[in-house]
């Protein structure tokens, strides 16, 4: 009734009742409604003529032929209301037909990127007159869910855009009154990676995008249990309102709504499911009373192929190219693998395709013969003129590449295992720290999270590294994706030689003087780490300081594994410790690092920062200006680049505007003061 007052008024008519109005109504959807009048009952009530929904590819002439007929009277102005962008051949055969105005009303543009877009006019539903929503619509969202099983299905969750579908979806049913989204917001790893258009991995900065958009973002503790029960919480308070919404939609796959669900029916409320094919309970989608929709149907997420395929076309044409796996990658991968077992440069043709075989890399043993005849000529393997053997080019780009990626992911893996002590590493763990890792910064190479994501896929799939779905070790009932090494692929690779040697390194009993020595740029990590910790845990009064603020706190200075490696000295020397500590501001153990003051390499390193303390006192008391000469004229022997740069990273010292050369001391600073009591103590 409210489209045909409302094309009344836009075509200037005296009344109704000199419009033809038809509706195309599908007969199955009659039954969905159970209890109500069926559909195609509401339509004839309110004046209008009801089509049967034929084939979409006959649509178009059926109506035409209905609209222009020999019976039918001139068209002065024809609306179609539709979503469809099967009828946009109507609206051209109608435009031929001599008809007079054309409108389309719907809420998606269904006329952008036609030849129709400027000749035909589009109004959107919710701007219309006399349209105001007559129902209210409550939106309760399982994100964690969703958005696992969007990613184990092979999509790739842009939050900016799956936000804008779920809007638009709900609006569609009428004025949203509620929306939420559960899921634990502040856990690390406990969701899959969220991205942006551009491929960043955005998942610390959902919550905030989530309540710029109206949807109230609720912390939940990892586990299906802990949403579930906050979602059936919520609903069921929120239902026994007086003023409790028409629409009730759930975004979630798990049987154990259906049982609420069911109960909402019997209230006389509609009730939607909005869930991921392949992750819905069957007795949701059995439930004659409930609706499911489709996630991947109303969002059109790309997958990560998709998203690649697009990435390369788009590389090509700006003359650049992303690095991504490969068949060569197989056999550049497969072939380090053989020669280290065999310890060997070469092995002969049939072995390589049998490992490419045993790895599912290639599908017969023809295809995999000719893979390997494909790399000889284009100089990715070389072949021996005496007996056929064929070993990698290390001078071609692929392989020089394929090894870079392989061992760094191999070697961060290993490093996150041996440093926090864990059997495996979460997945978005990794892929972060891999964002971290500055010897990836080729061209073509760490370009988004999606290109880290493709190459650890990659290495699984080469059975280098194993993926798996375990209980996490706070929340059994919470599955999450890890990794892990696979038994010996450390010995099989074979890394790089600046990576082999990382590999291979013991830091044990090696003097700070000798590590300055070897690494100057270790050893500046080494005191940075030092000075920052001490401070933390004096300020505060805590025996440790989080590693993973630590880290984040000196990233900027963090080339490579600068941080792991002065982890891994300090570690070697006795002068940290790494455990699990309870943390006063969550439920949950923090992995957290304290110092053994009393070590050799402490005690060194928190002396020179006293003795450039005391010098800098020296300076404010006399008045003298701070600068890189004054404190190199009564400190001996010191790096003062470093030193300014780690006394302003830890603000006892400022810059002083307008001139860099010069710098002011807090010297109220907590560090401050404490020098300067003990030298009072002293005196």
């Amino acid at each position: 009734m409210g489209l045909k007052g409302t094309a009344t008024l836009v075509a200037g008519l005296a009344g109704p009742d000199m419009l033809r109005a038809l509706a195309i109504v599908n007969p199955d959807s009659d039954d969905a409604f159970g209890e109500r009048p069926h559909v195609s009952r509401i339509f004839r009530d309110a004046g209008y003529m009801v089509l049967a929904q034929t084939p979409r590819d006959r649509l178009s002439d059926e109506l035409l032929s209905l609209l222009t007929g020999a019976d039918s009277e001139r068209l002065d102005e024809v609306i179609l209301v539709t979503d469809s962008e099967d009828l946009v051949p109507l609206l051209r055969k109608v435009q031929g037909a001599a008809a007079g105005r054309i409108r389309v009303w719907g809420i998606e543009n269904v006329l952008e990127g036609t030849d129709l877009k400027d000749v035909v006019i589009f109004q959107s539903l919710t701007t219309l007159p006399g349209l105001q929503q007559t129902r209210n619509v409550a939106v309760y969202i399982d994100f964690e869910n969703i958005t696992i099983s969007l990613n184990e299905q092979g999509f790739t969750v842009n939050l900016d855009h799956l936000i804008e579908r779920f809007i638009s979806q709900a609006n569609a049913y009428g004025q949203v009154v509620k929306m939420a989204a559960y899921a634990p917001w502040y856990q690390r790893g406990s969701l899959p990676p969220l991205v942006d258009a551009a491929g960043n991995e955005i998942a610390d900065d959902a919550p905030r995008r989530l309540l710029m958009a109206n949807i109230d973002a609720v912390n939940s503790l990892p586990g299906k249990n802990s949403a579930d029960m906050r979602i059936a919480r919520d609903v069921t308070t929120d239902a026994g309102h007086e003023d409790a919404a028409d629409v009730y939609i759930v975004a979630s796959g798990d049987r154990d709504f259906n049982d609420m669900l069911t109960g909402l029916r019997s209230r006389g409320k509609q009730v939607i499911v909005w869930s991921v094919r392949g992750s819905t309970s069957r007795q949701l989608e059995s439930n004659p009373g409930i609706a499911v929709e489709y996630v991947e149907d109303f969002t059109n997420l790309k997958t990560h192929r998709s998203l690649w395929t697009e990435s390369m076309l788009s590389e090509r044409e700006e003359d650049t190219s992303a690095f991504l796996p490969s068949q060569w990658s197989s056999i550049i991968i497969q072939l380090d693998r053989l020669t280290s077992c065999e310890e060997r440069d070469s092995v002969s043709p049939e072995l390589l395709v049998e490992q490419l075989l045993e790895v599912a890399a290639v599908s017969s043993l023809s295809r995999g013969e000719d893979l390997v005849t494909q790399a000889v000529k284009m100089g990715i393997l070389k072949a021996a003129p005496e007996n056929g053997d064929v070993s990698l080019n290390p001078e071609h780009p692929i392989v020089g590449k394929t090894r870079l990626v392989t061992s760094r992911i191999v070697l961060r893996v290993e490093r996150t295992l041996q440093v926090r002590r864990w059997e495996y590493v979460n997945y978005g763990f990794l892929i972060k720290g891999l964002a971290m890792d500055r010897e990836l910064g080729q061209p073509g190479c760490n370009l988004s999270d999606l290109w880290r994501s493709d190459w650890i896929d990659r290495l699984v799939r080469e059975q280098i590294l194993r993926r798996e779905l375990i209980p996490h070790r706070l929340n059994p009932e919470d599955m999450v994706p890890v990794i892990s090494l696979r038994s010996g692929s450390e010995k099989l690779l074979q890394l790089p030689r600046r990576a082999q040697e990382l590999h291979s390194f013991e830091w044990g009993g090696i003097p700070f003087q000798r590590l300055e020595e070897m690494e100057p740029e270790t050893a500046a990590m080494v005191r940075r780490i030092i000075v920052s910790v001490e401070q933390f845990t004096s300020f505060r009064r805590f025996l440790w300081c989080p590693l993973g603020s630590l880290h984040k706190r000196l990233l900027e200075h963090d080339r490579g594994t600068n941080f792991q490696r002065a982890i891994d000295y300090l570690v070697a020397n006795d002068a940290i410790s790494l455990n699990d500590y309870p943390n006063p501001r969550s439920a949950f153990l923090t992995k957290g690092i304290s110092l053994q003051t009393n070590s050799q390499v402490c005690h060194a390193v928190l002396a020179q920062r006293d003795q450039l303390v005391t010098a800098l006192l020296a300076l404010y008391d006399s008045g003298e200006t701070i600068s890189h000469e004054s404190l190199d004229a009564r400190v001996i022997g010191y790096d003062i680049d470093l030193w300014l740069s780690i006394l302003l990273s830890e603000n006892i010292l400022n810059r002083i505007p307008d001139s860099p050369v010069e710098y002011s001391l807090f010297r109220t600073h907590h560090t401050v003061n404490r020098v300067a009591n003990a030298l009072r103590s002293v005196t």
